[in-house]
């Protein structure tokens, strides 16, 4: 029963994190730089 506990608890604890990883929202030009994207390929 105790193992089988740990085990659940080890596997919640992998699948919350693995879950909260990531970005969130679009992806967004640093300062001073434009966005580039879309674009034709090939570019050039």
């Amino acid at each position: 029963m105790t193992r089988r506990l740990i085990a659940l608890l080890l596997a919640f604890a992998v699948a919350t994190s693995v879950a909260a990883c990531g970005r969130k929202g679009p992806p967004e030009s640093p300062p001073g730089k434009e966005d580039e994207f879309p674009r034709r390929y090939p570019s050039g």
